[in-house]
């Protein structure tokens, strides 16, 4: 396969798994009258079953292995499993409980706040255009604050837990389906205690109806698929060209927010998307200057 043909897949990839990462709130809607800890639940046993067979179509296991016997690259996926784990609850019910503006707000301020963690723990250096960006969005989230009196805490937890989770997996360095194997195999005795003592009505699989338990069983596709292509595209594009890509997710959650479940867009919310978006503006056009510029550095 020549380099064009790799660009071509790699984007397609990409396009497929940030397509259905924002609409994964249509399937939560779907289930919203379960539990978001309950739905938790399902989604790391059927991840960590679905994940277990694709491990072993791969012949991966000795690579998880290895890494379980690693007491250092462990004290880094618990922690991890456990972000990611907080972080999965909190967008589940945020989506349950029609707050799915804010999910996206989130989803949104991430790549920023990317930013920030790399110049804090990674000892990356900002561009003039990333600072103006980091400011913007800080002011946005200010006025909201100022002026109305509320915090985007929804936001702000989401985009931060995601963000460090991001950092945690750069710092251990393990492959993309074997670490988050070994993440659901962390959460799955919290996920299989808590369906054990649930009361619910839908706790008892067995008293459910078929569909339902279909549903809830799909909750490992709905994890694991985009992973498998967002892994696949990032082995295709450079990760500057993936970047562009990630803003579909949120944008698609905006839109599903705003028209399929009639949220309202408050003057708050007004306020802090617009700046926001004004700095993902800049931190996409500054990606795009330097990419541009490094080219021509490589060529020369």
């Amino acid at each position: 396969m020549n380099q064009q043909q790799q660009t071509r897949r790699g984007v397609v990839l990409a396009i497929s798994a940030y397509t259905m990462w924002g609409i994964a709130p249509i399937y939560f809607k779907a289930i919203a009258h379960v539990d978001a800890a309950e739905i938790l639940s399902h989604r790391v046993i059927w991840s960590f079953v679905l994940l277990g067979l694709l491990l072993t179509v791969m012949k991966a296991w000795p690579q998880v292995m290895q890494i379980l016997r690693n007491p250092a690259q462990m004290k880094f996926l618990v922690a991890s499993a456990l972000l990611v784990g907080g972080n999965w609850l909190l967008f589940i019910w945020s989506v349950a409980n029609n707050y799915m503006l804010e999910a996206s707000l989130g989803y949104f301020i991430n790549p920023i706040l990317n930013v920030i963690l790399g110049m804090v723990f990674l000892n990356e250096r900002l561009r003039a255009l990333q600072w103006a960006a980091v400011g913007l969005s800080f002011i946005g989230v200010a006025i909201q604050v100022a002026t109305f009196g509320s915090l985007p805490w929804i936001s702000l937890v989401l985009a931060s837990s995601f963000g460090c989770y991001g950092l945690l997996r750069k710092k251990v360095s393990v492959g993309a389906h074997e670490g988050l194997f070994i993440e659901t195999a962390v959460m799955l005795p919290l996920a299989l205690g808590y369906l054990m003592m649930a009361t619910s009505s839908t706790a008892n699989l067995l008293a459910n109806p078929l569909s339902l338990n279909l549903l809830l069983m799909a909750a490992g596709v709905v994890t694991t698929l985009p992973l498998l292509c967002f892994t696949g595209a990032a082995t295709k594009l450079n990760l500057s060209t993936l970047g562009f890509f990630q803003y579909i997710g949120p944008s698609l959650m905006f839109i599903l927010a705003v028209t399929l479940y009639d949220e309202r867009l408050e003057p708050e919310n007004v306020s802090t998307f617009g700046f926001i978006w004004l700095a993902l503006a800049l931190f996409t056009f500054d990606a795009v200057k330097h990419t541009r510029r490094q080219r021509k550095l490589r060529a020369a």
